[in-house]
């Protein structure tokens, strides 16, 4: 049997994030070829989708970069109209990057 232990992102990967119109993307950088791996299984478009909540409404994309140990995370509808058209605080997506770090997964105990 495996045991599990929770980690957050931020022992895994380092992040940047931006905007394009209501779309934030978001760079998941691992910090090594296996904790790419455990990047690339464990995070889904819904449970990122789940940690945000509320605040993203369109769906959700992952998309693998291999070659770069790097997942480009796509939140569609998540600015709150976009830089121009939204009172959020955060209107240009800046620190979605650093919220994804405070994401828990679970991962085999080494």
């Amino acid at each position: 049997m495996s045991v599990k232990n929770k980690v957050q992102l931020k022992d895994l990967a380092y992040a940047r994030s931006g905007d394009k119109g209501d779309i934030c993307n978001i760079g998941l950088i691992a910090l090594d070829d296996k904790k790419y791996k455990i990047l690339e299984k464990e995070l889904t478009p819904e449970k990122i989708k789940e940690f945000f909540g509320p605040m993203v409404k369109g769906d959700v994309q992952i998309y693998p970069l291999p070659n770069l140990n790097c997942l480009q995370v796509v939140l569609n509808g998540a600015l709150g109209g976009g830089a121009t058209n939204t009172l959020r605080y955060d209107q240009t997506g800046k620190a979605m990057s650093t919220a994804i770090l405070r994401m828990e997964i679970e991962v085999d105990e080494q």
